[in-house]
């Protein structure tokens, strides 16, 4: 039996967790909340995820309220041996860094860009644009002579941190001054499975 995934197409957290669902090969069924009555604030959608926020993960009588949580579950339930975690302790510890980063510092840097000049939400854009030029400081130097951002393969590093930078125009930020980050968004599409993030 299929994961259902309770999915919102142009969001990134949803994109993240439909991606590693593709490369890994874990069988989804994905629900738009967007068909559901109320969508997000409706009575329906509220009593899977009591919060309104997307994606949830329902896996049997197992449910997950978020995108990084959610690729975890999947890596250790449907795809555990791959090497989408490392083995290494101190690579796995990286790749909770990367974690961390694409909740946090992603999270408050390209996603609200975007969310502000994409989706018109109000917010302090130059704050924004600051966060996110350090950001992309940090990953330019940190992908150099390298390909991925753990290890010698791609992992779920890659694939936690990959929706929002590869929109990241869409909050008018530039990425043209970055090669590093670029070569790294195309290794990225190059791996088998890779679905794209929708664009607006």
């Amino acid at each position: 039996m299929p994961i259902q995934l309770y999915d919102v197409p142009k969001s990134g957290h949803c994109h993240r967790v439909r991606l590693a669902a593709s490369v890994m090969g874990v069988k989804t069924e994905i629900i738009s909340v967007m068909d559901m009555e109320g969508q997000r604030q409706g009575a329906a959608y509220l009593a899977i995820n009591p919060l309104g926020q997307v994606p949830t993960m329902v896996d049997g009588d197992t449910t997950v309220r978020d995108s990084i949580a959610i690729i975890q579950y999947m890596e250790r339930t449907h795809a555990a041996g791959q090497g989408w975690m490392p083995s290494d302790p101190a690579e796995r510890a990286q790749v909770d860094e990367w974690f961390a980063i694409a909740a946090g510092v992603m999270f408050r840097g390209p996603n609200m860009a975007r969310l502000i000049k994409l989706f018109k939400m109000p917010g302090d854009y130059d704050s924004v644009e600051a966060i996110s030029a350090k950001l992309f400081k940090l990953m330019e130097e940190h992908l150099n002579n390298r390909t991925w951002l753990v290890g010698d393969r791609a992992t779920l590093a890659d694939v936690a941190c990959y929706s929002y930078m590869a929109v990241a125009n869409e909050g008018h930020l530039d990425l043209g001054p970055y090669p590093n980050i670029n070569a790294w968004l195309m290794a990225v599409q190059g791996l088998d499975g890779f679905t794209n993030m929708p664009r607006s």
